[in-house]
């Protein structure tokens, strides 16, 4: 009971409020607020309460997007909320020095830094967990992104990955596949359980791949109309289409498959009798407002799309799509009728991704990096069933001691081809300056770190690894068991997979029967 009579019991119990990303964290110094203000408890009180109640959810392995706030704005704001947040900075940096902690750390670790609060910073000092979003992820938050705060509470580390919805992302988006796993399963449990499809992974007939053919065929017929309609671009159905849809970021390498696909234009130009399976590339994505060198890389992937698909012999086997204005819903229209799922972001550098748990479930196998939730997708599947390629994370640092992007450049065949096309008028940037950015960021020691998301040095292994993916598509018997097991083995990436493993390990609740 505080000094007005309130009765407090239970306040200090453990409470769940997840902070999803740093997005919400301005709630830890409002409930501080609500119980210094309103509740009348005294700082330590309060603390302890707020200590048991927020659980923070990190999403990125990039120091330099954590969220980060001008105060003047909290000042302008919510003066009440900067004198807390200050108050928390002030008993941090005291802690952290009773600790011993260096000055130097504490200056780094501290809530507020000059005129900057941030927000990681307040939600891993106040949170009683703290979680990456794949196993790989959250090794390397522990390590490097939040490593000094690891080093002070390793027993607040620990590992949720992501999961998605197969009431959205198969049971609604994919009417066809959803009614064939219920024919397979005998019924609809898959649908809040999507576990249960492992156990049919090897017992059904070869009818079953049969259908899962003519399903994703269907599908593909569907998206190609939709296409027609929506972009004004004829596609073929009996085309490989391969998938790359995510936030326009560096680390994800849009332009690793945009340089691939040019070298494949300039491939078949040289060699008009070169054998090529039939391929859409298709592309979705949006960048943020100020990030200029990703706008470059979306024009870049438009101008090739100009270039190939406006090219009389190229076309009719190869083609190019962006879909304009992504989001979810396009999505819902891509992810079923695809049929590779480019997940191809440095190795390290992606926390999770979900858009590989969505083409998992739908049957479009794993073209990718050893990265983020990957990693677990190839542990589900066998490396049977997926591509993989790249420098791992562990090889990456070795590899970057001696790494020379122009070496690359001058020696891997095709690239010295690509990369003066950005810059030689094959390709036309309306003098914008982008593409030559491009270039430099890939080759100029001088511009930046050269070449920082090691596009070049991965190059030849992609293309090999590409180029094999697309000619096992002709066997369509063996691709089609594949796409099977991805699709009965990705139970471990259902959301209800994930919430229950927070329930359970971190919000300590059991569950409720609904009556």
């Amino acid at each position: 009971v505080n000094h007005h009579g309130e009765d407090l019991t239970g306040f200090a119990d453990y409470n769940a409020i997840q902070l999803n990303d740093t997005h919400p964290v301005l709630a830890i110094p409002e409930l501080m607020r609500i119980l210094l203000d309103e509740h009348h408890l005294g700082w330590e009180e309060a603390w302890e309460v707020v200590t048991k109640t927020f659980a923070y959810t990190n999403h990125t392995v990039l120091a330099e997007a954590l969220e980060t706030w001008e105060i003047s704005i909290f000042d302008r704001l919510f003066p009440r909320i900067t004198e807390i947040v200050r108050e928390i900075d002030r008993r941090f940096r005291m802690e952290m020095a009773e600790r011993g902690l260096e000055q130097g750390t504490i200056d780094y670790m501290a809530p507020i830094s000059g005129d900057k609060v941030r927000m990681a910073w307040i939600a891993c000092y106040a949170s009683y967990s703290i979680n990456g979003v794949a196993a790989l992820h959250t090794e390397i938050i522990k390590r490097e992104t939040l490593g000094e705060w690891h080093a002070i509470w390793p027993e607040r580390f620990n590992n949720k990955t992501n999961g998605v919805t197969p009431r959205r992302w198969l049971r609604q988006c994919n009417p066809r596949l959803s009614a064939l796993l219920d024919e397979v399963t005998g019924s609809d449990t898959w649908v809040k359980d999507l576990s249960v499809l492992a156990e049919h992974t090897d017992s059904v007939d070869e009818s079953v791949y049969d259908r899962l053919a003519e399903i994703k065929h269907a599908n593909k017929v569907d998206f190609a109309a939709w296409i027609a309609q929506r972009e004004g671009i004829e596609i073929d159905p009996e085309a490989i289409f391969d998938v790359q849809i995510k936030r326009l970021h560096e680390y994800k390498r849009q332009l690793l498959n945009a340089i691939y696909i040019l070298d494949l234009y300039f491939r078949m130009k040289q060699d008009p009798s070169l054998q090529v399976p039939k391929r859409v590339f298709i592309f979705g994505a949006k960048a943020a407002p100020g990030y200029i060198r990703a706008k470059g890389v979306i024009k870049l992937i438009n101008a090739i799309a100009d270039l190939v698909n406006n090219d009389p012999v190229v076309s009719k086997t190869i083609k190019v799509v962006f879909v304009h204005n992504y989001n979810v819903s396009p999505a819902e229209h891509i992810i079923p009728a695809a049929d590779v799922s480019e997940q191809i972001s440095m190795a390290g550098k992606e926390a999770s991704g979900t858009s590989n748990m969505k083409f998992m479930m739908n049957g479009a196998l794993t073209l990718g990096t050893l990265d983020g939730a990957n990693v677990e997708i190839l542990e589900a599947v066998g490396d049977d069933n997926a591509y993989i390629f790249g420098a791992t994370e562990d090889e990456l640092p070795a590899l970057r001691e001696s790494y020379d992007p122009v070496w690359h450049y001058e020696n891997v065949p095709g690239l010295k081809r690509v990369l003066d096309a950005f810059t030689d008028g094959t390709l036309d940037d309306n003098g914008s300056g982008w593409f030559a950015d491009l270039r430099r960021s890939l080759l100029e020691a001088s511009y930046e770190p050269a070449d920082v998301y090691y596009v070049l040095g991965d190059f030849a292994s992609y293309r090999e690894t590409k180029d094999a993916m697309a000619a096992d598509y002709a066997d369509a018997r063996a691709w089609q068991r594949k796409a099977w097991v991805n699709i009965t083995r990705s139970g471990r990436f259902s959301s209800d997979r994930t919430i229950s493993d927070y329930a359970r390990e971190v919000w300590k609740i059991d569950p409720e029967p609904i009556a």
